[in-house]
């Protein structure tokens, strides 16, 4: 949650970087507030703030989460049976990349 202590607030406000997860949502919801507060309390710019950040969510999902998951998957091994996957997953494990097969 953003709620965090008022020193932890001020040394936010000034530029700090955020230490725990809490500060860290607290900086977003600050961007997010100062935005839609710019523009005006709308649908437009609440649903624009929102956008974005889910954007930015899927964004950091497939280009640093994902991977990261997957090479430790690798190194780990996985832990779903083969039989439930999707085909897309046992092809993975092949090391067969789908787009080379697919036109």
């Amino acid at each position: 949650m953003p709620y965090v202590s008022t020193a932890a607030r001020e040394r936010l406000d000034l530029g700090g970087d955020p230490e725990t997860t809490g500060e860290l949502n607290y900086v977003i919801s600050t961007l997010l507030g100062d935005y839609v507060s710019r523009k005006g309390l709308s649908y437009t710019s609440t649903s624009e703030a929102r956008s974005a950040c889910n954007d930015a969510a899927l964004e950091f999902y497939c280009r640093v989460v994902r991977p990261y998951e997957d090479a430790k998957r690798d190194e780990h091994g996985d832990v779903y049976p083969p039989e439930i996957l999707p085909m897309g997953e046992w092809l993975r494990s092949q090391h067969v990349h789908v787009q080379s097969i697919i036109p």
